[in-house]
C-alpha cells in the first residue's frame, strides 16, 4: 500500500504535483459518462442519448466539470432545439441528481453496485511511492464527490488518508480555489515551489491559468493527459491534445504515469 506524506519535509522540493481523478486516476468513460448519457436519455423520454463527441463537445466549454449539471444542461439544449424556453422545461435538479447516482453508485447506498464498480485504474499505487520516494509532495483536487473520490483512491488503491480536496470540500473547476486549498495541506511552510496540476479536461487547464493571476509569484503547469475514450482515432486523440494545449497544457500525455521524476525535473527546470 501506498502512504502519503503527513508532514511532506520543505527541503529538496522540486515540484508539488496535484491530480485531477476522474480521467487521470480511473477511466469514467463506461461510469460517470455513461451515467450521464443515461440521464440525458432519461430526461428526453428516451428522444436524446448524447455521444461521446457531443460530452466532449459540452464539457470543451470549460464550465461543465460538474456531470450532474452537464445532464441537466444537455436536456435543457435538447429542448430549446425543439423550440421550448427554458422555463417552459419541467426539470427538477434533485430528481436528475438522484437518477444518475442510481446508475453511477447504483441502488444499493452502503454496498455500491454501480458503475463505479468496474472503472479501470489507470494508474499503480507504485507511480505515487516514486513520487514520494523523491521527496515530491502529491495529492488530488478532483470535482468528484469526496465518497466516490475516496472510494477510488482508498478502497481501489489503498491509499492511506491521501490528501484530497473534493467537490463538497470548494467551489467547482475552473475557480482554482480548491488548487489553493490542496497545497496548504501538501507545503506546509514553503510557500514558493512549483505545482503541475495534473488533468484531463478544458476545465483543468483553465484551473491552472485562474491560479495564475491569484499567485503570480510561483511557478504553475498545466500537464494534460488524454482520456482513454479520446484515443480509439488518431483523429480523435489529435484534436482532444490540440484541444488541452490551446486550454494552457504545457505537455500532454497518454497515460498520468508517463509524469514520471525525470519529467517533473524537465519541466520545473
Amino acid at each position: 500500500m501506498s502512504d502519503q506524506q503527513s508532514e511532506p519535509s520543505t527541503s529538496n522540493k522540486n515540484a508539488i504535483v496535484v491530480f485531477d481523478i476522474d480521467g487521470v486516476v480511473r477511466d469514467v468513460g463506461g461510469s460517470y459518462r455513461r451515467a450521464l448519457a443515461d440521464t440525458v436519455e432519461q430526461f428526453t423520454e428516451g428522444a436524446y442519448r448524447p455521444s461521446d463527441v457531443e460530452i466532449d463537445q459540452l464539457k470543451s466549454e470549460g464550465v461543465w466539470n460538474n456531470d450532474w449539471e452537464g445532464s441537466q444542461e444537455l436536456v435543457y439544449r435538447y429542448f430549446e432545439a425543439q423550440g421550448k424556453k427554458r422555463s417552459q422545461i419541467a426539470l427538477n435538479y434533485d430528481t436528475l441528481v438522484a437518477f444518475f447516482q442510481s446508475r453511477y453508485r447504483g441502488t444499493d447506498a452502503e454496498n455500491w453496485n454501480g458503475y463505479i464498480c468496474t472503472e479501470p485504474l489507470l494508474l499503480e499505487p507504485s507511480y505515487l511511492e516514486s513520487l514520494t520516494a523523491a521527496r515530491i509532495p502529491w495529492g488530488f483536487f478532483s470535482g468528484a464527490t469526496r465518497g466516490s473520490a475516496s472510494y477510488i483512491l482508498e478502497k481501489r488503491l489503498g491509499l492511506q488518508s491521501p490528501v484530497l480536496i473534493a467537490m463538497e470540500d470548494a467551489p467547482g473547476k475552473p475557480d482554482p480555489t480548491g488548487l489553493l486549498a490542496t497545497l496548504e495541506q501538501l507545503e506546509g511552510d514553503s510557500a514558493d515551489t512549483p505545482v503541475i496540476y495534473v488533468g484531463d479536461t478544458v476545465a483543468d487547464m483553465y484551473t491552472v491559468e485562474k491560479a495564475k493571476t491569484l499567485a503570480p509569484g510561483r511557478s504553475w503547469i498545466g500537464v494534460g493527459v488524454l482520456p482513454p475514450h479520446v484515443q480509439e482515432t488518431a483523429e480523435r486523440r489529435d484534436a482532444y491534445e490540440k484541444l488541452l494545449k490551446d486550454a494552457g497544457a504545457v505537455v500532454v500525455f497518454g497515460n498520468v504515469q508517463q509524469l514520471t521524476v525525470e519529467q517533473i525535473r524537465q519541466l520545473v527546470s
